[in-house]
């Protein structure tokens, strides 16, 4: 029986079944579809998810723990704030931090994926040039490109603080693991829920009325966990950068939500396709 590792094959079938009756879909088209359907939100999160399951792929590290004081490689990123449970394809091209991924790549597969304050600095090597919070991630997969840019995908895994940067030929910091507050209190549930309405009015789209099952292509999570719900959707909305990073420094659960709320009833709409 077929599953989500046969979706290439899934999809190049789709293609040639589609053919034979004169309707044209490009590769791109049948993946994403053949994504879909299996629950994927696109096909990039549905290879990454591929590339993870083979005996090939990097060795996962899916462990969250992180000890006080650990030195963890530094990927600072020009305009992607990363959240926990996030799956993001980046591209590497700075030397130092191709060998942060290396080094990560030949230990626990973990870096510090950190938003720069400036997108402009080709070197932020300093305290005052990255953003104080960000999170740690696996490093799932590793491809390197032609023009020899390292195409790194990374899943995010908790929320961390920077105490001091470190310097071992690459760019590496020790830091400080932040626990979420309030997650599982009355008040996150019922916020949850408010959030989920204040997405559908956001986004323009009645949940209840969708089929069963699509819900998954939204990629949003149950009101179960109120802190996974909030760092899901966060993503999701046309808001800039500082507001996502602020929402990246706030363990306190409920305040987060009330962050995300506020943010979608001032925001314009976005259509979620």
């Amino acid at each position: 029986m077929r599953d989500f590792r046969d979706a290439k094959a899934m999809a190049q079938t789709l293609r040639e079944a589609l053919h034979a009756k004169s309707v044209v879909f490009t590769t791109s088209e049948s993946q994403e579809l053949v994504a879909r359907i299996l629950g994927f939100r696109d096909w990039n999160v549905l290879a990454a998810r591929i590339k993870a399951s083979q005996p090939s792929a990097i060795l996962v590290n899916t462990s969250t723990s992180v000890s006080a004081g650990a030195s963890i490689p530094i990927v600072p990123m020009r305009d992607l704030v990363l959240f926990p449970h996030m799956i993001s394809r980046i591209f590497v091209a700075r030397e130092k931090t191709r060998q942060a991924v290396e080094r990560a790549i030949v230990s626990d597969q973990r870096v510090l994926v950190v938003a720069q304050r400036n997108g402009g600095d080709d070197h932020p090597s300093t305290l005052g040039a990255l953003n104080p919070v960000g999170v740690i991630a696996n490093v799932i997969d590793r491809q390197t490109q032609v023009d020899g840019t390292l195409k790194v995908t990374v899943r995010g895994l908790q929320r961390t603080g920077i105490v001091r940067l470190t310097n071992d030929g690459f760019l590496a910091a020790e830091v400080r693991p932040m626990d979420d507050e309030r997650g599982q209190s009355t008040e996150a549930a019922a916020l949850s829920r408010a959030v989920l309405d204040a997405y559908q009015t956001y986004t323009n789209v009645n949940f209840a009325a969708l089929p069963p099952g699509s819900k998954v292509r939204f990629g949003l999570p149950s009101i179960g966990n109120p802190s996974l719900l909030a760092d899901t959707v966060a993503p999701l909305l046309s808001i800039t950068i500082e507001q996502q990073q602020q929402l990246l420094e706030t363990n306190d659960v409920v305040t987060r939500l009330e962050r995300l709320i506020e943010l979608m009833s001032t925001g314009h709409p976005k259509a979620v396709g």
